[in-house]
């Protein structure tokens, strides 16, 4: 029995193959009893928001979103306050948010049939206001992580050849260039309810996620559903403070975290020799200043720079499927 129901597929026709992924979900509508499923293709001028206001407006039940992260935090935007399921497809190179929500990565099919069987479940969504140094200002979502300072320096400096050769790792040799050629800048920054408060940093991170490419864990307290953000303030000193970056990032947070002994042996060690490398911070919102404009990254896409953010998580704004 066909029923009143269709899907929207959201696609980057860069990242996925179009007619093997379209032909998958007209044969699972199909099986469904489903109406014809329905395609917006992203273009370089809008990566997938409009296309899916529009779904949204065609009485989509579900969309699917197909592509990289920059296509999944677009698609995201479009649905944010909607109502409107979000179904992953990944198909890039971090597929960050998948990776979070712990959703399959490799199977097609799996994730197809997610945007039917799966449950629906509200997350957070991240909301930047970014300030550009003329006074403009620009209102853009984010559902994993946002940043200014050196990992905004790092995406923008990603060689393309090499992403496409290597996939993630290409940010590992962006970093080591971003780390030797950064120069720290100060930031004042006030949490919701606090005072304002400054500080000299290489990057500041704020995060609805957590976990990062290759299961770098650096805000191992971060939900997608708790209506807070995460925020990491990294001031190393030096190529050893950097080292003590990483240490923590890996060992302490993705070993160490997990066991009892491991938290007792991480609050053993506070406060010692490198100890102030990452500062963790959480609030329903954040704003962040600077004295000179810096590089904005979300979600892993360039966003120029910005002289200064308010971010605010906007809690339960976005329906995913999941299993």
């Amino acid at each position: 029995m066909t029923t009143s129901r269709h899907a929207a597929l959201v696609y980057n026709p860069v990242k996925v193959d179009a007619t093997k992924l379209r032909s998958a979900l007209e044969t699972r509508s199909q099986a469904a009893g489903w109406e014809s499923p329905r395609f917006y293709e992203t273009s370089v001028e809008d990566p997938g928001s409009g296309q899916a206001q529009r779904a949204v407006v065609d009485g989509a039940a579900v969309v699917l979103a197909a592509g990289g992260d920059g296509t999944v935090r677009a698609v995201a935007q479009g649905l944010r306050g909607s109502g409107v399921p979000l179904a992953l497809v990944p198909s890039g190179t971090g597929n960050l948010l998948a990776r979070n929500l712990k959703l399959p990565l490799s199977d097609q099919g799996a994730a197809i049939d997610l945007a039917f069987d799966g449950e629906t479940r509200a997350i957070d969504i991240g909301v930047a206001m970014i300030t550009r140094e003329n006074g403009a200002e620009e209102e853009h979502a984010f559902v994993v992580m946002a940043g200014m300072g050196i990992d905004a320096m790092m995406i923008s400096n990603t060689n393309p050849d090499l992403k496409k050769s290597v996939g993630w790792l290409a940010y590992v040799e962006s970093g080591l260039r971003s780390i030797i050629t950064a120069e720290p800048f100060r930031i004042h920054y006030q949490l919701r309810g606090h005072r304002e408060h400054s500080a000299r940093v290489s990057s500041v991170l704020v995060g609805n996620c957590g976990t990062l490419q290759g299961g770098i864990e650096l805000m191992p307290d971060a939900e997608v559903d708790d209506g807070f953000l995460d925020v990491a303030v990294l001031q190393p000193k030096g190529a050893f403070g950097w080292l003590l970056v990483w240490r923590k990032v890996t060992w302490e947070n993705r070993v160490l975290r997990r066991t009892a002994v491991g938290r007792r042996m991480i609050k053993f060690t506070e406060g010692g020799r490198g100890g102030n490398t990452i500062t963790n911070l959480r609030s329903e919102a954040l704003t962040v200043r600077v004295e000179q404009a810096q590089d904005l990254e979300l979600d892993g896409d360039e966003f120029g720079t910005a002289t200064m953010v308010a971010f605010d998580a906007h809690r339960g704004g976005l329906q995913v499927k999941l299993p």
